[in-house]
């Protein structure tokens, strides 16, 4: 089967088929993500950066809530 064909066929399955698919299409990227390497050292800085910004104050960042409202917004434009 074509992968056009494939995507032909998605609109015609339950919402229970279509989340026993993205399951199984998640299960490669899952195990990619538990067998990658130790994070680089940007990241690892990238990180720590981020952390002691939080520890210093954390209040000043957004919650949640806040965040979703802003992408459902978006998302509506």
């Amino acid at each position: 089967m074509s992968k056009a064909e494939i995507l032909s066929e998605l609109p015609k399955l339950t919402a229970d088929e279509l989340a026993e698919i993205q399951a199984k299409l998640d299960e490669p990227a899952g195990e990619a993500w538990l067998d990658g390497d130790e994070l680089t050292p940007d990241e690892r800085t990238a990180l720590d950066g981020t952390l002691a910004a939080y520890h210093k104050d954390p209040d000043s960042g957004s919650s949640w809530q806040e965040v979703e409202a802003r992408i459902k917004a978006k998302l509506r434009r």
